[in-house]
């Protein structure tokens, strides 16, 4: 009787380190914007910008929002590795890519944005997107591009 026992207080404490362990375990979420695809010329610049909207829980936790900023070329293939990004509260993050490193061939290139967020579990984050082309030397705007907001939490959806 006491083997029996010995053997069920034995799995008792397994089955409780393993619930413990899962309880622990927390989940995540990846969200992805795919923009469309983005005409570059050669005195061109994309830049893909990101902004977290969301404020404060009303628990305490502060608002942050992580993930990454990646270009592809018109075939599919990465340029470069993507660019990971964490923004508090009001801050603004972007990631550049001049035509010279766009992989495009004579005057003109098509790339493709994405942007992957992976928020933690019960931290507020809104991601704001926005995609511009604008002119390397001067600046000036050409083009911009709405983006998508995601989110959860106070500000978000």
């Amino acid at each position: 009787m006491t083997i029996r026992k010995e053997q069920l207080n034995a799995l008792l404490i397994a089955g409780l380190i393993t619930t413990s362990a899962m309880a622990q375990t927390t989940s995540t979420t990846t969200r992805t914007i795919n923009f469309p695809l983005i005409g570059l010329g050669s005195s061109q610049t994309v830049q893909v910008s990101v902004a977290n909207s969301a404020t404060t829980s009303s628990s305490g936790t502060a608002a942050s929002c992580t993930g990454t900023i990646a270009f592809f070329t018109a075939a599919g293939t990465a340029i470069g590795a993507a660019t990971p990004f964490t923004v508090a509260s009001g801050v603004v993050f972007a990631a550049t890519l001049p035509f010279s490193k766009a992989g495009g061939t004579g005057s003109h290139a098509v790339v493709r944005a994405v942007v992957t967020d992976t928020p933690a579990s019960g931290v507020p984050c809104q991601l704001n997107t926005l995609v511009e082309v604008y002119d390397t030397a001067s600046g000036v705007d050409a083009r911009t591009l709405e983006g998508s907001t995601i989110g959860s939490g106070p500000g978000g959806r």
